[in-house]
């Protein structure tokens, strides 16, 4: 896991979690991604990275909710690791100790549905 102030934007931020999800998970070759990552970091993740990325988009035509492919597996995700109150609101003020709490709380998560 990798994360990154929220002052930097997502195209920019990006390259960070994709390098070091290589360095640690090299047998992943293709990466979904929000619309927010659209642009030169696709042809950045496919020279530099070696990984496919993805763009998820709405229709051009959508107006309000549209479920989108994919995109409900993150949602759900997110819902679960929030059930830990301490997750529920950005008292952190240091990327380190919210990567080591979220670790946490998607491990409880997993040892929950594991038993």
């Amino acid at each position: 896991m990798c994360l990154h102030a929220a002052d930097i934007q997502d195209r920019d931020g990006g390259k960070l979690p994709l390098t070091a999800s290589r360095q640690r998970y090299p047998f992943v070759a293709r990466v979904l991604a929000d619309g927010g990552y659209a642009g030169r970091l696709a042809a950045w993740a496919a020279d530099k990275a070696h990984i496919t990325l993805e763009i998820i988009r709405r229709g051009t035509s959508a107006k309000g909710f549209e479920v989108l492919p994919r995109r409900w597996v993150v949602e759900r995700t997110f819902a679960w690791i929030f059930k830990n109150r301490r997750l529920v609101r950005d008292y952190e003020q240091i990327t380190a100790v919210a990567e080591t709490l979220i670790t946490v709380a998607a491990s409880a998560t997993l040892l929950r549905r594991w038993q």
